[in-house]
C-alpha cells in the first residue's frame, strides 16, 4: 500500500512550468503572514519588529532556503556596500586581520569580499577581480606596489594600504611603528646581555624597510654598531631555515636573531634544532606579528604583537570615510606595537 506524502516542509516555491524558483523576500513574508517591508526590516537586522514577528519571519526564511539576492540588492540601492580586501594566503597574519575586519564593516553597514595573491596571481589580477565585482573601497594587505600603482588602483575606488606608508596621493594606510617594536625587541635583548645580534630581514615584504633600518639604529644606540648583521630573507619559514642553515655552518653562532616575522622565526627555529642548538639556551629568537601560531605551548615565542583588532577598525573606518569625502587628504595612520615576551628569549651562555 502506498503512502501519500505531504509537501515537504521547506519545499520552495513552485514556477508554472513546475520548476522551483529563487525564493524571494515576496515568498517569506506569504509564509510568515507579515508584509515585505517588515521582513526586510528583519532580514537587515533593524528595528521595527517584535521578538515573535522576529522569530517567524526568520524561520519561514530558514525553511523556505531564502538567500538575499545581492546583485538585485545593489541595482536597487545603486551601491554594493561591499569593501574588498586583497590578502596572502600565506601569512596567518593575513587571516586574523580579516576575521577582525568582517564584524567592523557589517558594523557600519557593509560586506566583505576577499580576494587572494598566490602563484601566477599577483596584485593586479587580485585587485581586477575585487572591482570587476563592484566593491566600493579596497584593503591592500601585504602589497609591495609602488606608489604610482597604487595611485592608479585608488583612480578606480578609495583604497587603503596596510602594513606599510603608502606613499601614494590621496591613499591611505595603517601600519604598526615598526622602528619602535624594532627597538623593544633589540633593547629586550640587549637588557638580557645579548651582544651578537642578527636580523633576518623580510626582503621586498611590506614593512621590512622599515624594520630593518630600525634595527640598526637600534644597534647603534646601543653602542653595537659593529655587531650589526642583516640577512636577507622574506615572511615566510623557507628563509627561517635558509638563514639557519647558513648560520650553522659558520664557526661561531650569534647568541640572539631578530627575524623578519613570526613564520621567519619559526623556520629559523626549527633549522636550529635539527643542527643540534638549543633555542633559547643556545640562540634566543624573537619574531614579529604575534600571529595565533606562537602562542602555542611547544613555540611560545618571543615575538612585537600587532594589534589586529585596532588595525582593522582603523583600516575599515579610513575605508568608509572615504567613501563618504574622496577629497579627504591622504592619511597615515600608526599604531603602537608591543614586545611579548614567551620562552625563546633569555641571557646570552655564559662562556
Amino acid at each position: 500500500m502506498s503512502e501519500k506524502l505531504g509537501p515537504r516542509k521547506n519545499a520552495e516555491p513552485q514556477s508554472g512550468n513546475g520548476r522551483a524558483h529563487r525564493v524571494t523576500m515576496a515568498d517569506v513574508a506569504a509564509r510568515a503572514g507579515v508584509s515585505r517591508t517588515l521582513v526586510s526590516l528583519v532580514l537587515r537586522d533593524q528595528p521595527g519588529a517584535g521578538a515573535a514577528t522576529r522569530e517567524r519571519v526568520l524561520t519561514a526564511a530558514d525553511e523556505l532556503g531564502y538567500r538575499p539576492d545581492s546583485a538585485a540588492q545593489m541595482l536597487a540601492r545603486g551601491r554594493s556596500r561591499t569593501i574588498g580586501v586583497m590578502m596572502d594566503l600565506d601569512q596567518p597574519f593575513h587571516a586574523e586581520l580579516v576575521k577582525a575586519v568582517y564584524p567592523i564593516a557589517a558594523q557600519l553597514g557593509y560586506d566583505v569580499l576577499l580576494s587572494a595573491i598566490a602563484p601566477g596571481r599577483d596584485d593586479r589580477k587580485a585587485v581586477g577581480a575585487l572591482l570587476g565585482h563592484r566593491c566600493e573601497a579596497l584593503i591592500l594587505l601585504g602589497s609591495d606596489a609602488d606608489a604610482r600603482t597604487i595611485e592608479r588602483i585608488a583612480e578606480n575606488a578609495p583604497t587603503v594600504v596596510v602594513g606599510r606608508k603608502a606613499g601614494a596621493r590621496g591613499v591611505d594606510s595603517v601600519h604598526t611603528a615598526e622602528s619602535k617594536g624594532m627597538r623593544q625587541a633589540v633593547d629586550h635583548l640587549v637588557e638580557l646581555g645579548h651582544r651578537d645580534i642578527v636580523h633576518i630581514d623580510g626582503g621586498k615584504s611590506p614593512g621590512s624597510a622599515d624594520r630593518r633600518s630600525a634595527y640598526r639604529a637600534a644597534m647603534r644606540r646601543a653602542g653595537l654598531a659593529e655587531r650589526i648583521r642583516v640577512i636577507p630573507g622574506a615572511h615566510d619559514e623557507d628563509a627561517g631555515i635558509s638563514a639557519g642553515m647558513l648560520l650553522l655552518g659558520e664557526s661561531e653562532l650569534p647568541t640572539a636573531v631578530l627575524a623578519a616575522n613570526d613564520r621567519c622565526a619559526m623556520g629559523l627555529m626549527h633549522a636550529l634544532r635539527g643542527g643540534g642548538v638549543q633555542v633559547p639556551e643556545d640562540v634566543s629568537v624573537v619574531g614579529y606579528d604575534d600571529s595565533h601560531l606562537s602562542h602555542l605551548s611547544h613555540i611560545n615565542l618571543t615575538t612585537v604583537r600587532q594589534d589586529t583588532d585596532s588595525i582593522a577598525e582603523q583600516t575599515v573606518r579610513c575605508a568608509v570615510e572615504r567613501l563618504e569625502n574622496a577629497a579627504l587628504p591622504g592619511r597615515d595612520v600608526v599604531l603602537e606595537p608591543k614586545l611579548i615576551v614567551r620562552a625563546t628569549t633569555v641571557g646570552p651562555r655564559s662562556p
